[in-house]
C-alpha cells in the first residue's frame, strides 16, 4: 500500500493509543515521523496547543496529496489512511 500524504506524530513512550496506533500504521506499510513530546519541550507546547492545553497524544499531523495540514488528536488508523490517500 502506497500512501502520498506525510505523517508526523507526537507520542509518548508510555502511550498505549500510540503504540496502537504506529502498529496499525505498520502493519499497513504506512511511515510516519515519531517526536516524543517528553524530549521535545517544543513538541509538547505544540501538543499542548491544539488540545486546550492537554498533552493529549497521540496528535498527528496529516498532509493530504495535495498539500492541506489536518491536526487529529487520537485518530483512527482508518482516517489517517483516507486522508493520506492510502486507503
Amino acid at each position: 500500500m502506497s500512501a502520498t500524504g506525510q505523517l508526523t506524530m507526537y507520542t509518548t513512550q508510555w502511550c498505549g493509543f500510540c503504540k496502537r496506533l504506529k502498529a496499525q500504521l505498520a502493519r499497513d506499510g504506512i511511515a510516519m515521523h515519531e517526536i516524543d513530546i517528553e524530549r521535545d519541550p517544543k513538541a509538547a507546547e505544540f501538543v499542548a496547543s491544539v488540545n486546550g492545553g492537554n498533552m493529549t497524544v497521540p496528535t498527528v499531523i496529516a498532509i493530504t496529496p495535495d498539500g492541506e495540514e489536518h491536526v487529529l488528536t487520537n485518530p483512527s488508523a482508518k482516517t489517517l489512511k483516507g486522508l493520506i490517500g492510502a486507503a
